[in-house]
């Protein structure tokens, strides 16, 4: 059965009255996110003025990670990475992640309908089940729907919304309405930071509402994150830890920190 998901809330607590350089690294995580974010927006959640922004802005920029322009800022792109390629960002960890991709696919079998959220370990998990038969997907990633739209077993289906490029994922008011019309046996989840007080966290506002529709569309919900986000939070919160069933991740997990984790009911699977 699913579990109840009017727990899930949004909440930028802890990240209010940060000092300078917290405050710029967590400013630098919404832009490998969003790709860009306004001054405003950036004021309001931070609930800093516009000023102060501005000059996080203008540090950043100093640093080489951004290029500021008229009323905000976008990501500096990495000149390994050129416009048109199918290239993420956030590409740290990955022994750990395709150790999380390889089993998580073993829980896929054939004629299967799922849900893959965006993200480096998802994609992993994608690249392993190429052979599956049957097969329909639904994903907010871009990347995701080539790879397995190029394998004869599968149908897949992408929301309508708008484009984030360090994501190569659709977000957006479409893509959340979309998400309120599917029914799927699994949701495979990604996160930024996950930990029994601080629930599910993310680097911003604006997927929130869209992994609530994946959460509610799926009847098994499968977290893949490596170790390393295990008591690492961002400054947006989905939920609590309840929200989903199975955290799939690797064995740089603590005893203690697994066993806190299964305490609240979450079934904790280890990649080796």
């Amino acid at each position: 059965m699913n579990k109840p998901v009017e727990k899930i809330t949004a909440t930028n607590d802890g990240i209010t009255g940060l000092l300078a350089e917290p405050r710029r690294r967590k400013i630098l995580e919404w832009l490998r996110e969003e790709g860009s974010a306004r001054v405003r927006d950036l004021s309001a959640a931070f609930e800093v003025s516009e000023a102060t922004i501005r000059q996080d802005l203008e540090r950043l920029e100093a640093e080489g990670s951004i290029i500021r322009e008229h009323g905000g800022a976008h990501l500096r792109r990495q000149s390994s990475a050129p416009v048109g390629t199918m290239v993420l960002q956030h590409m740290e960890n990955m022994d750990k992640k395709r150790l999380i991709g390889g089993y998580a696919a073993s829980l896929v079998g054939n004629h299967e309908t799922i849900i893959m959220d965006a993200g480096t370990t998802t994609t992993e998990v994608a690249t392993r089940i190429t052979d599956r038969v049957g097969m329909t997907v639904i994903t907010n990633a871009l990347n995701i729907a080539i790879i397995l739209g190029q394998a004869s077993g599968f149908a897949v289906h992408l929301p309508g919304g708008q484009f984030k490029s360090p994501t190569l994922s659709i977000s957006g008011d479409h893509a959340v309405e979309y998400f309120k019309n599917i029914y799927a046996g699994k949701l495979f989840l990604a996160t930024a930071g996950v930990g029994a007080e601080t629930g599910l966290t993310y680097p911003s506002f604006a997927d929130l509402e869209l992994k609530k529709a994946m959460i509610r569309a799926a009847s098994h919900v499968y977290l893949v994150a490596d170790s390393t986000k295990v008591n690492k939070s961002s400054f947006t919160r989905l939920g609590a830890l309840e929200l989903i069933h199975s955290f799939i991740t690797d064995d740089g997990i603590s005893d203690q920190d697994a066993k806190e984790f299964e305490r609240r009911g979450i079934e904790v699977l280890i990649a080796k």
